[in-house]
Formats: C-alpha cells, structure tokens, sequence
C-alpha cells in the first residue's frame, strides 16, 4: 500500500463534512424548521450519551468491592508517585524502591492510627461528661431563657434533629459505592487495594501497554498521550492535596493543643484526611474543631479555634502552596463543589473523595485528544478542571 492509500489518523472531535447526496429528505422533513432539527439532533445524542454514562455508572455499581479499592490503589500510587520516582532516579533498585514505599506508608499510618487510639482512650471520657454538662446547660437555658421553650418542644426539637441526623448518615455510609457494613469487606477491601499498589509500582508501565492494546491500533498514540496527561495531572493533585492536608492538620492540631481543645492528635489525623476532598473536607473537619471546642472550652476558645482554622487555610493557600510547590493550583470552587456533590449524591463518602481527580483525568484526557496535544506530548493548553501555572524559576549566573 502506498503513502497516499495509507489511511491517516484524523483528530477525534473534528466536525467532519457531511455528504448530503445521500441524505433522503422528504416534504414532511422540510418542512420542519432548521432549528427544531438541529435541537433534535442535539437531543437524541445528549440522550445517548446519558444513556452510556448511566450504563457505565450502574457497571461499577455492581462491581463496587473491586472498583473502590482500585481507586484507593490508582489514588495511594499517586501519591506515592513522586518519592518513588525520586528513588527510581537515585539508582534505587525497583524492589527496594517498592519495598521502601509501602513500608513507609505502612509505619506511617501505624504510628497515627496508635497516637489516635492513645489519645483517644485518655481524653474520651472527660469529654463524654464535659458534653454531658454542656448538653444541660444548653437545655436549661432554651428552658429558662429568652426563647421559654417548654419541655415538649424541645423533646420534638431533639427528635427531628435526630431523626435528621440519621438520615444524613445513612444517606453517606450506605451510599451505592461503600465498601460494606461488615469487617469483612473492609478488610478484604484494604488487602486488594495493599496488592494493586503494589502491582501499580511494581508494574504500571506493564500494565498499561497491555491496556492500551484494547484500544483501536489507530487510536493507540491518542488515546496514551491522553493517558499520560491524565495520570500527570492525577500525581499533581494528590501531591498538592497531601501538601495542603499536612499543612492544615499540623495547624490545626497544634492550634486545638495550644488551646487546650481535647482529642487534638484525632482532630489532626481528621482534618488530614478530610483534606483530600477539595474545599467540602476542610470545611467539614475544621467545623468540627470547632464545635468540640465549643462542647469542651466554650464559646470564646471556640472562636479563636475558629480563627485558627481560617489562619492556617489563608496562609497554606496564599503563602505556602505558592513558595514550597513552585506553582499555583487554578481550581473553580464551583466545579469542585458541584463534583463532589454529585459524587457524594452517587457513591456517598468514597464518591466525595474520588469525584474531583476522576473529574480531572477525564477533563484532561478529552481536552488531550480534541486539542491534539498528544502529538507533543505537552500538557493541552485550555481552561481544566484543575491544572497548575508552574511559577517561573529565577536562574542564578555562576
């Protein structure tokens, strides 16, 4: 086959002539208008398109105690990514590099998870009776206070806010993705996500040429390049978020020790945690730093626990991301509010945490391929989701 017969690679997502000696029309066609047609053709692929994403999220709803861990071990090898790749660099042999990794990782949360329990054992039942007494005087002065509640009303008050609360946390823990109620399924959930990063680090280049070869051989070199700025973009965010989770839980939880707030050490480990889900986690983790302060020290240390949560916040955003990562993070709160809500809505708490980086891979991916950025190879240069402006390095003349 010649140059010239050989068939090309066109860009995905170019608008394509279409030939209309082989549309059939009839009067009745014509006579409808060309703007009912046009907003007909857009309905019916719109409806198609919902039609497939509805199909693909009812597969991994049926699949969930296999898509979940997957996801915890594509999101841990993200964040793992940098520090490997470092030792990967420095001759590390991959073994020990793999080996290194996971042991870190797994010391790491050993020592949390035995400083939490610690603390926890020896603070919890001073706070169990301080929330007692201020649950009594809360009581007492919707009692005997300006509002004169009776007793009544605040039993009906109490129960609707139960009642509410349940419904809340029921609509979070049993959402369609979560792991399981049982011990079970989490434990057999953690070990598959301990085997696929390990297979991720050990392997990942393996694993994703046999991948790409599902792919068209046509749309291979799209369909990779589109990968591979996906995957960077997933590194860069859970590298920035693990930058802004330990910069806000070593704030906040020294704030809460200097301020005598209780638990501090679990308050720490949770606004940690509560950090990767972008602008919904640190509000909901440093309410409640607040509110246990509120419970145990009253309301003025509950106010300069507050300032402490918005200090640590501005500073890390405005001052400490831009210094010590070397870029600045361009994110639109109202796509991330919206993506985590909707995922929260489908998948509860996992979905929360995952929405914004599968948002961003599949953002990235797309824009990839309709720019024909992965040619190059370069990042695509075009309003995303979520993406960083690398700050420009001053080089010193030696």
């Amino acid at each position: 086959m010649s140059e010239e017969q050989r068939p090309r690679l066109r860009d995905l997502f170019r608008p394509r002539p279409v030939s209309t000696d082989r549309t059939v029309t009839t009067e009745a066609d014509e006579a409808v208008p060309i703007g009912l047609r046009i907003t007909a053709g857009y309905a019916w692929r719109i409806l198609l398109i919902a039609a497939v994403v509805a199909g693909f999220i009812w597969i991994v709803i049926q699949l969930k105690l296999l898509v979940i861990p997957l996801m915890v071990g594509i999101l841990i090898t993200a964040l793992l990514w940098p520090a490997f790749e470092w030792m990967l660099r420095h001759r590390f042999p991959r073994w020990a590099a793999v080996a290194i990794a996971i042991a870190g990782t797994l010391a790491i949360v050993a020592v949390l998870m035995t400083l939490v329990v610690w603390q926890v054992r020896s603070q919890l039942p001073d706070v169990q009776a301080r929330s007692t007494d201020a649950i009594e005087e809360f009581r007492q002065f919707l009692l005997n206070g300006p509002l004169h509640l009776s007793e009544k009303q605040i039993q009906d008050y109490l129960d609707a806010g139960r009642t509410f609360i349940n419904e809340q946390a029921k609509l979070l823990w049993n959402g369609a993705l979560v792991v399981g109620a049982t011990a079970a399924h989490i434990v057999t959930g953690a070990v598959l996500s301990l085997f696929i990063l390990i297979c991720l680090l050990a392997d990942g280049g393996g694993i994703w040429k046999w991948t790409l070869r599902l792919f068209p051989r046509a749309a291979r070199p799209a369909a990779d390049g589109a990968a591979r700025n996906g995957w960077a973009t997933i590194v860069n965010y859970a590298r920035t978020q693990l930058f802004v989770a330990a910069i806000d839980a070593v704030g906040i939880g020294l704030g809460a020790l200097l301020l005598g707030v209780p638990l501090a050490i679990p308050v720490a480990v949770l606004v940690f945690l509560g950090s990767f889900v972008p602008i919904v986690g640190a509000v909901v983790t440093g309410a409640i730093a607040v509110l246990l302060a509120l419970v145990y020290n009253g309301p003025w240390i509950a106010l300069a626990m507050l300032g402490v949560v918005l200090l640590v916040q501005q500073v890390e955003g405005h001052i400490l991301q831009p210094i010590m990562m070397g870029s600045a993070v361009k994110v639109h709160p109202l796509a991330v509010v919206l993506v985590v809500a909707g995922g929260s809505m489908i998948g509860g708490i996992p979905g929360a945490l995952f929405a914004v980086p599968l948002a961003a891979f599949v953002n990235v991916a797309a824009v990839t391929v309709s720019t024909g950025s992965w040619r190059t190879g370069a990042q695509p240069d075009a309003d995303l989701i979520w993406s960083t402006v690398p700050r420009q390095r001053r080089r010193s003349n030696r």
